[in-house]
């Protein structure tokens, strides 16, 4: 029996159950769209907090209290800026006397209520410098970004996000107003664009006020962390180790702080959502197997329904193994399409999701297209196996008498 009469034999044999036909390609097709739905996801996520650390160029040095944090993150002691030996103001200002240093934002963040006009909503609050934007570059809508505020000098003024600004001050003009930030009065200087964003932070509902005012407001003189903008990228280890060198001066021989390159950061995150991505790939995999046994068990009661069939293919000379490569056969076929449809189906709605959402990523990569479609096909040979060998072992006489 030539390939050519496998195919035919097989594509009759599936055109003439439709309904089974239908739900083992349905079955296929939903465990295929899963593994490019899931990966999708995956990517979008990594594409979208690296880009949000690519913002931040690679010229940036982050440094953090505490020796073991390194993620960035850390438990709500890390958050608020407490550690052994806290980082402070004057920690920062130490750092102006290394050469390769361009700009220095001390970050402060806590979350306190803004006030206005007897409005009034929980915001959180970052206290920094002016450098801070520049650093982030982030831009303004209108207005300026804490002017006349450094690491020294701490006048009144704040810069809000839109969502604050709508929700406070509606359609009137913010700028030049006086709000309340917890128990302290600053007069809005300008808001930031949509465009403002931070790691783990919507900017669009955060108030952002000089670095002083926010050691004040929560009342204590730890920073959050201190970026540092460097100037020539090639001595990035050498300026690290000089911030390493002052503050552990400043802290009497302690070293008990971390200092991280921002492309450190970034090959970290991209390696975590890679291992992720993989690992929602493999875990959507298991529906193609479940498609598999499916695939096994209707094949099973097909062998049973084409008894008489296998007898006469068997009576006109048919052997063993041509039978047994029949079954495999239509089990590739069913595989096959199925995963094919997956295929189509995953990407059109990975389309139709990047339409809907711009912001993020929903292109699968490209290994998950050839994963699912190697894998649908492996577990439709393995899963076939069974039944082609049990039609295989018919006997003829038993098969046209419709014994079994």
């Amino acid at each position: 029996m030539r390939l050519k009469d496998l195919l035919f034999l097989s594509y009759t044999t599936l055109i003439r159950y439709p309904l089974r036909t239908i739900m083992l390609l349905i079955a296929t097709s939903i465990g295929v769209m899963a593994v490019i739905l899931l990966t999708a996801v995956g990517e979008g996520a990594r594409d979208y907090i690296t880009g949000e650390f690519r913002s931040l160029g690679t010229n940036l040095l982050i440094v953090i209290p505490g020796r073991n944090e390194t993620s960035g993150g850390g438990s709500p002691a890390g958050l608020a800026g407490l550690s052994p030996r806290p980082l402070t103001i004057e920690d920062a200002q130490s750092l102006s006397q290394i050469d390769n240093i361009r700009r220095i934002a001390p970050l402060v963040m806590g979350e306190a209520p803004a006030q206005y006009d007897g409005l009034e909503r929980a915001a959180p609050i970052i206290g920094t410098t002016p450098e801070f934007l520049i650093i982030r570059q982030w831009e303004m809508e209108s207005g300026s970004f804490l002017p006349g505020a450094s690491m020294r000098y701490s006048p009144p003024v704040c810069a809000i996000g839109k969502e604050i600004k709508s929700e406070l001050f509606g359609d009137d003009i913010a700028i030049g107003e006086w709000m309340r930030i917890g128990d302290r009065r600053c007069r809005v200087a300008g808001v930031i664009a949509e465009e403002g964003r931070t790691i783990g932070l919507d900017v669009q509902k955060a108030v952002v006020i000089p670095v002083a005012l926010g050691t004040a407001l929560f009342n204590r003189d730890s920073l959050f962390r201190i970026m540092v903008d460097v100037e020539n990228s090639s001595r990035m280890d050498q300026t690290k180790q000089s911030i390493l060198s002052i503050i552990k001066r400043r802290h009497q021989g302690k070293e008990d702080i971390t200092v991280i390159k921002q492309d450190t950061v970034l090959q970290s995150f991209d390696n975590i959502f890679n291992v992720l991505t993989m690992a929602l790939g493999s875990i959507a995999s298991i529906s193609l197997f479940v498609a598999g046994i499916l695939i096994m068990n209707v094949m099973l009661v097909a062998v049973s329904q084409r008894q008489a069939e296998i007898g006469l293919l068997k009576a006109i000379g048919a052997k063993n193994k041509q039978i047994n490569n029949l079954f495999v056969v239509e089990a590739i076929m069913l595989s096959g399409l199925g995963a094919i449809m997956g295929l189509i189906l995953g990407h059109t709605v990975t389309y139709a999701l990047k339409v809907a959402f711009p912001a993020f990523n929903f292109l699968p990569p490209m290994w998950a297209s050839y994963v699912s479609l190697i894998v649908a096909l492996v577990s439709g040979i393995v899963f076939g196996l069974l039944p082609a060998r049990r039609a295989a072992k018919l006997d003829p006489v038993e098969a046209l008498s419709g014994n079994k």
